[in-house]
């Protein structure tokens, strides 16, 4: 069951989608915020989120582009369109990491206001995985577990680099890898892997041979694998079920 909501930011105010189980009204669930990949919210996302909110969860998905007001909209094909792609671009280089860091205690605190109680899960796609990550260390005490699958950047020289933080963070965590990803190479897997290890983090990266950038999302096209997709539902309903119960 879908429900759209408003959430009031620091910045200004954030369109989200909240997703529960039919019939699961008044009674006190787990909650999950999902970091949506550069394609903004769309009937793909609603399709994951509502399989998310079938295994029991409230799920929360905001708008981490809410700042450029109306945009898109954009489906799976939008990268190989000049235009879109240049306007997908030019959000995520102006939607920073500390953009996103401050809009989660909003967001964070819209799943309490939903009857969330206790810690809540994470899970970020794309440029959403290192928003995960980052909100597990920055929030660490709301904040049981989180995932990323196919996030780009998550262990590179940038000063915000998700990894720089990892001996913050008291969450479970788990990342998901393309087999060939540009914008996680190995040695950024290597990188990421020695700062999760020394920070004391409970941790599992899993390379997803023969997968590509976006394999888990629906509408990506020949990107999509079905069989790879249902491999991260597994693992990520795992991770869920096991940190918040």
């Amino acid at each position: 069951m879908k429900r759209d909501i408003e959430i009031t930011t620091a910045d200004g105010v954030a369109k989200a989608s909240l997703f529960r189980p039919e019939g699961s009204e008044g009674k006190v669930l787990p909650g999950i915020l999902y970091y949506m990949d550069a394609l903004g919210p769309r009937e793909a996302t609603d399709i994951m989120g509502e399989r998310l909110a079938n295994a029991g969860y409230v799920v929360l998905i905001p708008d981490l582009f809410y700042r450029f007001g109306s945009y898109g909209p954009f489906d799976g094909s939008s990268f190989g369109n000049e235009t879109s792609r240049a306007e997908i671009m030019k959000m995520i280089r102006e939607t920073t990491q500390e953009m996103t860091k401050r809009d989660s205690a909003a967001f964070l605190d819209a799943l309490e206001a939903e009857g969330v109680s206790g810690p809540v899960g994470a899970v970020g796609y794309c440029m959403g995985g290192g928003r995960a990550l980052t909100a597990a260390a920055v929030y660490a005490d709301r904040i049981a577990a989180a995932a990323s699958f196919h996030g780009g950047n998550l262990a590179s020289e940038a000063p915000d680099s998700p990894h720089r933080l990892a001996g913050d963070i008291k969450a479970r965590i788990y990342v998901g890898v393309a087999g060939v990803d540009g914008s996680f190479p190995p040695e950024q897997s290597a990188r990421l892997a020695e700062a999760l290890r020394t920070g004391g983090v409970d941790h599992i990266i899993e390379n997803y041979i023969g997968m590509s950038h976006g394999w888990t999302v629906p509408d990506r096209g020949e990107i999509y694998s079905e069989k790879g997709s249902e491999r991260h539902w597994k693992r990520l309903l795992e991770l869920f079920a096991e940190t918040l119960g």
